[in-house]
């Protein structure tokens, strides 16, 4: 009987041990409000493109930051390491819906990692041009830096191995390369994913961070930096994105701390090639930048204002966006967040807020060209 009493106690304390030495978290944020936005485009007229413009009021979510939820892991190893994991997902706080990418269509990583010589990833990720959030003012906001190169710095990336350096003297690594998982390296047209990768380096100190950042995206049907055009579809459905979809990517951008104020800005040349078939308003390059500040007025509340700004050749124009807005923390967990901005377009652009494909049908949601769009959303957001 005491052989069994002290057998029992050795393992209670062994599961002790060991379920110290892991733990897994669960985690996510929830995101809604409303939304007013003018110079929506309506009616349909040759090759699908949108006649008018009118306006509406719509219940959304993520328009703050993406609704998501998702777990991770750690695992003692011994010795320094640390074998890691994360699984995360977004969804729909209005509908209740998921993504159509998968229960987990923003990671779904594994591997390893050590303070000493940093960490090692295999999986799924956000693609490394969601870095330049750290140096945005609106952060996730949807009408932000993502709106005026259509969404190139909010993709996902499969097939991916990744790699993080620990920092050392205020300067930091990251790394990232994606498989096309096709028997040409570039991609063929037999996967869904060209290759892709991308690297960064990062100084941080106390009064300033700067990042310098390359990326790139291969579209998966011919493994070019560049899409083909077809000039009846791209004007009507928007599908085929080209420079906004698959391109190169040089990032240089900067946070400066100074007390209650944050100032932050950049800019990004953005490069493709190979595409064919363009007409004009297609552009194969962009100049993208943007600045703006913060002012943290209390530890509750903060006040930004930004304005961001894309040139296009080929015809394309050029189009600013301004916008302040602001959020005051209720709790820890819980914000309540408020938006305003206005999107002005030369003659020959039709970029809107959101990070809308490109084209002119009023299905891609773009105001018609050389017309504004302006738009006001308040909502709240709470993280667990």
């Amino acid at each position: 009987m005491k052989k069994a009493l002290l057998a029992s106690a050795a393992l209670l304390a062994f599961s002790a041990v060991a379920h110290a030495q892991s733990s897994v978290t669960l985690y996510g944020r929830l995101d809604a409000g409303l939304e007013y936005m003018n110079g929506v485009p309506t009616g349909a007229g040759p090759n699908g493109a949108a006649t008018g413009s009118s306006h509406r009021f719509k219940a959304e979510s993520g328009d703050w930051g993406t609704s998501l939820w998702g777990m991770k892991g750690v695992e003692d190893l011994g010795g320094g390491y640390r074998a890691v994991f994360q699984l995360e997902g977004s969804f729909n706080t209005m509908t209740g819906q998921g993504p159509g990418g998968g229960l987990f269509n923003r990671w779904a990583t594994v591997g390893v990692a050590n303070n000493q010589f940093g960490t090692l990833l295999l999986g799924r990720e956000l693609f490394i041009a969601n870095q330049v959030w750290d140096f945005d003012p609106f952060g996730q906001s949807n009408w932000s830096s993502a709106s005026l190169v259509r969404g190139r710095n909010w993709p996902q990336s499969s097939n991916n191995v990744s790699y993080q350096s620990p920092k050392i003297a205020g300067f930091d690594f990251y790394g990232q390369y994606a498989l096309s998982n096709a028997t040409n390296w570039n991609g063929n047209g037999t996967t869904s994913q060209g290759r892709e990768g991308g690297a960064a380096i990062t100084y941080t100190s106390s009064l300033f961070q700067i990042r310098g950042m390359y990326d790139e995206i291969r579209n998966p049907a011919n493994g070019t930096l560049g899409g083909a055009y077809d000039p009846i579809n791209a004007a009507n459905a928007g599908t085929v994105n080209g420079i906004y979809g698959y391109s190169r990517e040089y990032s240089a951008m900067f946070n400066l701390f100074l007390g209650q104020f944050k100032i932050q800005g950049a800019y990004q040349a953005i490069r493709s090639s190979g595409m064919t078939g363009q007409l004009p308003g297609q552009p194969t390059t962009l100049d993208h930048e943007w600045g703006g500040v913060t002012w943290q007025a209390t530890p509750a509340a903060a006040l930004i204002a930004a304005v961001y700004h894309v040139n296009g050749n080929n015809g394309a124009g050029n189009t600013t966006i301004y916008t302040v807005g602001g959020s005051y923390n209720l709790s820890k967990r819980t914000l309540l967040d408020l938006q305003v901005a206005t999107v002005q377009n030369s003659k020959t652009a039709n970029y809107g807020l959101n990070a809308n494909n490109y084209g002119t049908a009023a299905s891609t949601d773009n105001p018609i060209p050389g017309h504004s769009q302006t738009g006001v959303y308040a909502g709240i957001q709470h993280t667990f």
